[in-house]
């Protein structure tokens, strides 16, 4: 889309004249412009927010925005697209960006089908390089996602849009509750409130190089809330592309962040994998690559806005779970007790007669007992983590709800 022939172009900040529209997404609108100071061309993007925000947040948005973009534009890496300039017009932030002849993931797996573990290896360590230099000053990207993630015809990655980034440890900038992101794309922490640490980012990263090689996310459920759900308590769906991927998307897709891949990790496994190499041993060496997919839209890149009401109905299907567990201990317990009982009130057993002496009873009341500890042990401990997880979930929904 591009401005109609015969009328002016638009012009922003007074030196960025747009030209055609490159795409669009949930924040905003990218523009390829010219900027009529420089001579040169650049992309500017346009950040409005139109994920069902109110006012005031839009207003707290538009804030943060201009703060991390300003922040942004410190982060000059080959592999992340530079921020030039960000300016704000007609009540909106502008950022200004460094135009890079690419496709963005999403669109190259929709038309081609998955990419082969090679070549999202590759990807993968250039987006990985770009995650640890925002890292290193502090900046938490919170949307990588195969629509953020630029490839050039040679195969390099590239990290954009930084429109919902974050400074580490900064919190005075709120939206009253409202988790702004992609949930198919977003770490489990994030759902339960907590503040970003890099570790979401390579959470998301494991997402997206998932959804590369295997052409579809490892979570979605078609509704947002759904899919959240999806991320906080159940297995990414079982790998039928990865290959030798597969051990990489396990430790980016771990759910707990102290047990998560570090990025060290990630990227020794990465390298291996793009070299051609195993990344670890129990990988299968002669693993060879399934029929090509049919091209197929990756669902769940869109940025959706969940708000106090939403993390409340995802605490309530989590009491919902705990509380069928739950159940299902007390009466195993309940069980146990009665059995316990009625061996303890059974009359003692006639004096053994040396002619005709009874078949020892201990071996199968042994199995019985291993039987009954091999269904208990794990109930509980399920029991146990899913107590972690509401306490986690009701902390969050104390902290929405007080800002």
């Amino acid at each position: 889309m591009s401005a109609e022939p015969g009328t002016p172009p638009r012009v922003v900040g007074g030196r960025y004249a747009l030209a055609e529209k490159l795409g669009q997404g949930g924040m905003g609108t990218v523009w390829l412009a010219r900027d009529l100071v420089l001579e040169r061309q650049v992309a500017v993007k346009e950040v409005t927010f139109s994920v069902h925000v109110t006012e005031e947040e839009r207003a707290v948005l538009r804030e943060r925005t201009m703060r991390e973009a300003r922040a942004a534009g410190r982060l000059e890496h080959p592999h992340v697209t530079t921020v030039y300039d960000v300016v704000e017009e007609a009540g909106k932030p502008w950022l200004v960006m460094k135009h890079v002849q690419a496709r963005s993931l999403q669109e190259i797996v929709e038309e081609r089908g998955p990419l082969a573990p090679a070549a999202v290896a590759r990807i993968g360590l250039d987006v990985l390089d770009a995650l640890e230099a925002a890292h290193e000053i502090g900046i938490v990207h919170r949307d990588v996602k195969p629509a953020n993630v630029l490839v050039g015809p040679d195969g390099s990655g590239c990290l954009t849009d930084f429109g919902i980034a974050t400074t580490t440890g900064d919190s005075s900038l709120t939206t009253q509750g409202a988790l702004i992101g992609s949930p198919s794309y977003m770490a489990p922490e994030r759902a339960y409130g907590d503040e970003p640490r890099p570790p979401v980012d390579l959470w998301s990263l494991g997402a997206t190089l998932y959804a590369a090689v295997e052409g579809r996310p490892p979570f979605d459920r078609g509704d947002a809330m759904a899919t959240l759900m999806s991320v906080v308590s159940e297995d990414p769906a079982p790998v039928v592309r990865a290959g030798p991927l597969g051990p990489v998307l396990e430790g980016l897709l771990t759910k707990d962040p102290g047990r998560r891949s570090t990025a060290a990790t990630a990227r020794a496994q990465l390298r291996a994998v793009a070299d051609g190499r195993s990344p670890t041993p129990s990988a299968a060496e002669d693993w060879s690559p399934p029929p090509p997919a049919a091209p197929a839209s990756i669902r769940g890149s869109s940025m959706e806005r969940l708000d106090a009401a939403d993390l409340l109905a995802l605490a309530s299907a989590s009491r919902t779970l705990l509380g069928s567990v739950a159940r299902d201990a007390r009466d195993q317990v309940r069980y146990l007790a009665d059995r316990r009982r009625e061996r303890k009130g059974a009359p003692a057993a006639a004096a053994p007669v040396p002619v005709q002496a009874a078949p020892a009873p201990a071996p199968p009341r042994r199995r019985r007992r291993f039987k009954r500890r091999w269904v208990v042990v794990p109930v509980v401990t399920t029991l146990a983590l899913l107590l972690v997880l509401l306490l986690g979930a009701a902390l969050a929904l104390a902290e929405f709800l007080n800002f």
